[in-house]
């Protein structure tokens, strides 16, 4: 016991003499610890809670839409091996007229039970009650109603199958179809235009005339049963009735990019801590070692006074735990806080019926242990060193290095470079795995400063890519059913329209040998200037007159290359078949469309019509044109890209800026903690050395010089390995982000490299700072008393 307090007393005077050096690995582990709870709670709240909400809202596994199929074919779908329950309904577009906004919006109207609630994709109820059956009476979507101010009782008009009706709000719903709730054919949310309505079947059969007939079903699977299997067969079944083919969960919009957000938390998750936690173990291993060494006298005359190994090495641990557990303290209450934000920020566009965030204390835990299991990594090597010698030999100074001529001596140059120079060179080259690990280790730091400023730029680059240079237009026109080609004429002269560009998109299935993908061909006018295919540099591709473009990871879902010829199976109309050879691959980073020449989809459609429309409008007469497309049945939605990009920074970008922010900020944490502990374990290595070249004659500015001119040069060399370390880092993250709904650009960004350099060499000159102070009151009697 006496023996502990001994060494319990010293572990204090080395924590206090060593405190600027554990305080900056403190806090690179409490970033560690921040960014891995942070991360690791994101990926685990939208997991539990997407499904939580799935299992108890009953969502489908399998979906399917048809043109119009009886009622009477209910029993042969349930009959069809792998399935355990099914529902049909009616599903339709319309036009609405919302209270307080100038622009058309649009609704998706999906059937519930006369009586009751739905068997699948059953809703949660926000306010208020399902319709009583009033005429009139729905339910709509909490996020549409929030965003415009629509509250229980209120009314708003729509276009029902070319019917001005008058809608009454009879409560406020959310569904597991909807957690993520867009437009067909979009990415980004826009609860202000567009909102899911339910109202009750025969009403809204009644409107669209699908009485006794259903245009949607849903199913979920029985036990083992295959899913390829079953939507084989349920093809097999709709398409006589106008079927646009079945789809599994993997393939539902919703669903689809919620999980794509569950993946890249988890890559995030594990990559940016581990760099963080691996930088720890490196900075604890150059402390201890170095402490090891400057005291293997005293742990010599320990071992001979009769403490056990064990005894000594528990010393050094504790001294390891010291900024473990201060890290801890600081990484686990800030991890929690950024965790609340970005919760905040999900909550926004993902719609859970719970979106509060509670601490999840096994991924805490899980980060203390990450934390610990590291920093103890680092340690044990050190302290290993303590016990490896015996007592008689740790008691004698350790031997001189053998002097061997250096680089500069073999080359000739010694003579031509000054003395504080080759003094700098020799010590880098007499400990070479030392240096080659501070180098690393500044590299590190460097490259995850560089990797969080190339996600800002990216981000950037995303929303000028889609919004400045493919989506030109000002207001994209949607037809509920397709229109004959001179509504382009018509269009023109509406108010404000300046230019009009038509398009026309058709549902397919692509096959390639035994793969399919269900998607859509669209076809952009000739020579297009408002809607256009760009690739991941910027550069406008053209569409080929024959053949199709595909966007990369649909052309990677089919193992498709230029050359190969694809079955096109058109899922409207006639379903007619043709084969087409793969032009070319575009790497779009929105969606993964294919695209075809207006012309060639005439040919697989039979007939000329298009889809929509894209419009420049006058900036002050779009409201005119707004009231104007409100009257027109015809008009199935109208999207405007300023909303677009709108939510996109809503969205996307808002979820990006807290988490780099995190990184940046943890990012500059870790390269003055790796430059700053390089400083003073050079100044504890040489301090003997430097005060006897005082003493010689040498001065304060020169020997200073000398330290921290072998600080400047690590520096230097590890800028390039930053810059490959972080752009490999950079290379994986897009690889890993890689997604169906958007990808991000690989750029070689000059403001990314510029600001790891900025970080990375101001950390050193407050380094520089801090280690020249201590240099300039080297006492110099005291210092070479020291034995080494």
């Amino acid at each position: 016991m006496t023996g502990m307090r001994v060494l319990d007393r010293k572990l204090l005077r080395d924590l206090w003499r060593l405190r600027g050096q554990l305080l900056a690995v403190a806090l690179v582990l409490a970033s560690g610890v921040s960014l891995f709870i942070t991360m690791r709670s994101m990926h685990g709240y939208l997991r539990d809670r997407q499904a939580a909400y799935y299992d108890r809202y009953a969502f489908a596994d399998v979906f399917a839409s048809v043109r119009r199929a009886p009622r009477a074919l209910e029993s042969r779908l349930a009959a069809l091996p792998g399935v355990s329950r099914l529902e049909t309904r009616v599903v339709a577009e319309a036009t609405l007229d919302v209270p307080g906004l100038d622009e058309p919006a649009t609704g998706r109207i999906i059937s519930i039970p006369d009586r009751g609630e739905p068997l699948l994709n059953r809703l949660h109820l926000r306010a208020g009650d399902y319709p009583a059956g009033e005429p009139g009476g729905v339910l709509v979507s909490a996020a549409f109603a929030e965003a415009n101010g629509l509250k229980v009782g209120d009314r708003l008009g729509a276009i029902l199958n070319g019917r001005w009706e008058s809608l009454r709000i009879t409560g406020l719903a959310q569904s597991p179809e909807f957690i993520y709730e867009i437009r067909g054919g979009e990415i980004f949310p826009d609860n202000r235009r567009f909102g899911v309505m339910w109202m009750r079947r025969k009403e809204l059969a009644a409107a669209f005339d699908l009485t006794g007939a259903f245009n949607d079903v849903s199913f979920t699977l029985a036990p083992g049963a295959s899913e390829p299997e079953l939507l084989a067969a349920i093809d097999r079944v709709l398409v006589r009735y106008g079927g646009l083919g079945a789809y599994g969960r993997d393939d539902q919009i919703s669903h689809n990019f919620i999980k794509g957000e569950i993946e890249e938390t988890q890559v995030t998750s594990i990559i940016i801590p581990g760099i963080c936690l691996g930088v720890t173990a490196f900075l604890l291993h150059l402390v201890l070692s170095r402490l090891v060494a400057l005291e293997r006298e005293q742990i010599g005359v320990l071992k001979a006074f009769g403490y056990r190994h064990r005894t000594v090495a528990a010393h050094y641990l504790k001294l390891a735990l010291a900024p473990v557990v201060a890290g801890s303290l600081i990484g686990v209450p800030v991890g929690l806080w950024f965790a609340t934000l970005l919760a905040g920020v999900y909550a926004r566009f993902f719609q859970f019926p719970d979106v509060s965030y509670r601490a999840d204390w096994p991924v805490v835990l899980a980060g203390l242990a990450l934390a610990g299991g590291a920093s103890m990594t680092g340690a044990i090597g050190a302290v290993r060193r303590s016990l490896s010698l015996p007592p008689a030999e740790a008691m004698r100074p350790e031997s001189p290095p053998v002097y061997r001529p250096g680089i500069l001596e073999r080359l000739g140059l010694s003579a031509r470079i000054p003395l504080t120079g080759r003094t700098i060179a020799r010590d880098l080259e007499r400990r070479p795995v030392r240096s080659a690990l501070a180098v690393l280790g500044l590299a590190l730091a460097m490259s995850l400063c560089l990797m969080s400023q190339y996600m800002f730029v990216a981000v950037d680059q995303l929303k000028t890519i889609v919004f400045d240079l493919v989506q030109r237009e000002d207001v994209a026109v949607t037809f509920m059913e397709p229109e004959a080609g001179r509504v382009r004429y018509e269009l023109a002269r509406f108010p404000g329209v300046l230019a009009v560009e038509t398009f026309r998109a058709v549902p397919v299935r692509l096959r390639l040998g035994h793969r399919s993908y269900r998607t859509a061909i669209q076809g952009l006018a000739d020579g297009a200037t408002l809607r256009r295919v760009v690739d991941r540099s910027g550069d406008a591709v053209s569409v080929p007159a024959g053949g199709l473009l595909l966007a990369a990871p649909l052309a990677a879902r089919l193992d498709a290359r230029p050359g190969d010829l694809v079955t096109v199976e058109a899922l409207e109309g006639r379903r007619r078949v043709r084969t087409l050879m793969v032009a070319a691959v575009v790497e779009e980073l929105i969606g993964m469309s294919g695209y075809a020449s207006q012309a060639e989809i005439a040919r697989l459609t039979g007939e000329e019509t298009v889809s929509g429309a894209f419009l420049q409008v006058e900036a002050d007469r779009r409201a005119a044109l707004y009231r104007r497309l409100k009257q027109l049945p015809a008009v199935g939605g109208v999207g405007l890209r300023e909303a677009a990009r709108e939510g996109f920074e809503r969205t996307i970008a808002e979820s990006f800026a807290i988490s780099i922010t995190a990184i940046v900020l943890f990012a500059v944490i870790i390269a003055f903690g790796v430059v700053y502990n390089s400083g003073q374990i050079a100044l504890q290595e040489r301090g003997r050395e430097l005060a006897s070249l005082r003493v010689l004659g040498f001065t304060r500015g020169e020997t200073t010089l000398m330290l921290l001119g072998e600080q400047a040069t690590l520096t230097l060399l590890a800028i390039p390995l930053g810059i490959l370390i972080g752009y490999g880092f950079v290379l994986l993250i897009v690889t890993r982000f890689e997604s169906e709904i958007f990808r991000l650009p690989l750029v070689l960004a000059p403001s990314a490299v510029g600001f790891g350099m900025v970080v990375l060499l101001g950390a050193a000159a407050v380094s520089a700072v801090a280690v020249g102070r201590r240099v300039h009151r080297l006492d110099l009697i005291a210092v070479l008393k020291t034995r080494e």
